[in-house]
């Protein structure tokens, strides 16, 4: 038992060490413990800057989100959503085949699996170009031909952040958790989020509304929609926030200085 103890005891310190150093190297966790700070009143009447982020939406789950220093990411990637050159960076989650390939193209550098081995949680706190990586793990279902029916399967999804230019950009991925003021704590303040709205498969659009709404970001993506009623999406996250439907358009060009002054659900095209 005091062996056990010893052992929790060592654990629990590591953990937050790790979560310190992470602090210490993440804008967007020492923003969320700062002052909010005032946004412009209206993004689209502000010119381009060089800090500008890419985001394009590709299909189902995958953004690809393109950085100011060339970086490129994609988001839940599974090989089949593409759109111009191959991403730098790859992130997945273990949900089903449309998140995550075991076989994806070689001359990606870096593929982020959102999940462990050995019951090992993935951790992830890198640099690579101008964008930090990290995540946030949850505990995700199981699917057809693992026993449906059983426990959860713990931190098999990651909440991929990324930071860059100025901006905190947070991907909930296959959630199927309601998040605890843990979650919240690690994740830290996001500037713009995706979110899954398909309110079956991930998890109810009455739970994920109200993790929107906890998070309020200042832009929302939506993902992950099927047939959802963009309508009742909005209804449940309440009037403050707006929605701006992109027509013809699968990429939001955005900076820290362009962010809406209200929370804004952006619905690009395809979504």
């Amino acid at each position: 038992m005091l062996r056990l103890l010893a052992a929790l005891v060592l654990l629990g310190t590591f953990t937050s060490h790790a979560f310190a150093q992470d602090a210490q190297r993440s804008e967007c966790l020492a923003m969320a413990n700062a002052p909010l700070r005032a946004f412009p009143v209206n993004y689209r009447r502000v010119a381009a800057k060089a800090d500008e982020v890419a985001i394009t939406y590709a299909g189902h789950s995958t953004y690809y989100i393109d950085t100011p220093g060339g970086i490129r990411i994609a988001t839940d990637y599974n090989g089949v959503y593409r759109t111009g050159r191959l991403p730098d960076v790859a992130t997945m989650n273990r949900a089903h085949a449309t998140h995550y390939t075991l076989f994806p193209d070689p001359k990606i550098p870096h593929v982020l699996h959102g999940w462990g081995e050995n019951g090992q949680a993935a951790h992830y706190a890198e640099r690579i170009g101008d964008v930090y990586i990290r995540n946030v793990t949850t505990d995700i279902s199981r699917y057809w031909g693992e026993d449906a029916g059983g426990e959860m399967i713990k931190d098999g999804n990651s909440i991929f952040i990324f930071e860059v230019a100025g901006l905190c950009i947070g991907h909930l991925g296959h959630l199927h958790v309601k998040l605890d003021d843990s979650h919240f704590a690690a994740i830290g303040r996001l500037d713009i989020v995706m979110v899954p709205i398909d309110g079956t498969y991930t998890m109810s659009l009455d739970g994920i509304s109200e993790i929107t709404r906890r998070l309020r970001a200042a832009v929302v993506l939506p993902m992950h929609r099927f047939a959802t009623p963009l309508d009742e999406f909005m209804r449940l996250i309440g009037q403050q926030f707006e929605i701006d439907r992109r027509g013809g358009e699968r990429t939001l060009r955005i900076s820290r200085d362009t962010l809406p002054a209200t929370p804004t659900v952006i619905i690009l095209d395809g979504v």
